[in-house]
This record gives C-alpha cells, structure tokens and sequence, in this order.
C-alpha cells in the first residue's frame, strides 16, 4: 500500500484476531506498531512477532491511568490511529442488567471518542492524520441479543461521519470498517451449526478472515485511499444484502 512505510500507527484490541491481523499486515508494509490492549499472556508473542518497528502498551482504553498513557505515546506524533477494540455482553433488553449495557458502551463508544478526541486535537496540529474506527454490519440490521452492543457500532458509524465532516479541512481523513462474520479465534471455538449458519447467511459462503478486515484498515489508512473519507465499508462477504 501506498504511503505506509514508516508511518507510526496506532492499533487497540492489538493482542488477538482482527487487531493481531491488523498489526501483522501494517508491519509488513513497513509501519512503525504502537500496539494497546490490556495486560495479556499474549504480549510476550506479539513482542516475538515484532522484535522491532513496535512498541506495546498495557492499557485499559476505559481507564484514566491507560488513557494517559496513550496520550502520552500520542503527543509523540500519530500518522494513524485504528480504533479496534471492542467488547460484547450479549443480553435479551429485558434481561440485560445496566452494567452489561455500561461496559459496552464504554469501551466500544466513549473510549473510541475519547481516543479520537486526542488524535484530532495532535493531527490538527500536524495538519495531517488518519483516523479509523470499528463498526460492524449488525449496525446496519440489529441483532438479537445485542442491544448494546449494536448502539455502539451505530454510534461509531454517526461519529465517523461527523468527524469526517469537522476534521477533513485540517487534512484529517475518518473512516470506519464494518466485519461481517469473521473467523476470528474466539468464533472458531463456537460450535460447528453456529459456524455453519454464519456461512450460510453470506453469500459468498465462507467465514471473513481476520486477514480480510486487515486488508480494509490498510487500504484505507494508505495514500491509495487519499480522498476517501466519511465512509463506512462493509467487509462482510454481502451479507448485509440478505
């Protein structure tokens, strides 16, 4: 991809799945990794994998002491940052108690603005930056269950766009990638008729790969993708078309 080498990109949620993936192709194409999750056995394998070009950092992206700490990695400089992390507390409405509807909400919501509000106000500065969040196809249709956690993803959509639309004059491009089923470590272990109905809802017929949303982050955080901005892309082998 055009314009990645040695751009200092910021990746949270980077310990497994889409934000491992995500890590793995950016450093490929020669950026420089600050990779965010919090305290995990799966550092000490990100830090084999990345023996240079990356550095990590323990943080919770709900917490004040691992906000600062990303601020202050941000003051740094920032190219890029990729809003990946997220949670699920799947509940029925009638069933899902506050605090299942507060965690969602603040790591998958309040933290992508909180970060995003750090990155704005570094990338006005440079007059440059590229900004990308986490949404997810279920945004677009509801899904059962995920009350909360589809209002964060419509959320993140909303302010992808409004961000796009205050920060593009101070060069500042925000976008968002929706996953369809993706095939990440945590739904393989899911049981063989769940996979199996998933696949059967794409049309393309097979689970996304990690690898897949990677490709979209990359893409869009490049210079391939220069004058797209405001937009939410869909990478969900079609199964938003039902």
């Amino acid at each position: 991809m055009k314009g990645l080498e040695n751009k200092k990109i910021f990746v949270t949620g980077a310990a497994s799945g889409i934000g491992r993936a995500t890590a793995q192709r950016l450093w490929n194409e020669g950026s420089n990794l600050v990779l965010i999750d919090i305290p995990t056995e799966e550092e000490t394998e990100l830090k084999a994998m990345f023996p240079e070009r990356m550095t990590y950092i323990q943080a919770d992206v709900t917490a004040t002491d691992g906000l600062a700490k990303i601020q202050a990695e941000i003051d740094k400089g920032v190219d890029v940052f990729i809003n990946n992390a997220g949670i699920t507390r799947d509940a029925t409405v009638h069933k899902m108690t506050d605090e299942q509807w507060d965690q969602v909400i603040a790591v998958n919501l309040t933290a992508v603005f909180k970060l995003s509000r750090m990155c704005a106000i570094k990338m006005k500065e440079q007059k440059s930056g590229v900004i990308l969040n986490a949404a997810s196809v279920v945004a677009h249709y509801g899904n059962f269950g995920q009350a909360n956690y589809t209002s964060t993803k419509a959320g993140v959509i909303a302010m992808t766009k409004t961000m796009a639309k205050e920060l593009g004059k101070d060069g500042i491009r925000v976008n968002a990638v929706a996953p369809g089923f993706i095939g990440t470590p945590m739904v393989r272990k899911m049981p063989e008729k769940v996979i199996a109905m998933m696949e059967d809802k794409t049309p393309i017929k097979r689970l996304g790969e990690p690898e897949d949303i990677a490709a979209a982050y990359a893409f869009l955080a490049s210079e391939d993708a220069s004058f797209i901005t405001g937009t939410c892309m869909n990478v969900d082998g079609g199964v938003v078309l039902g």
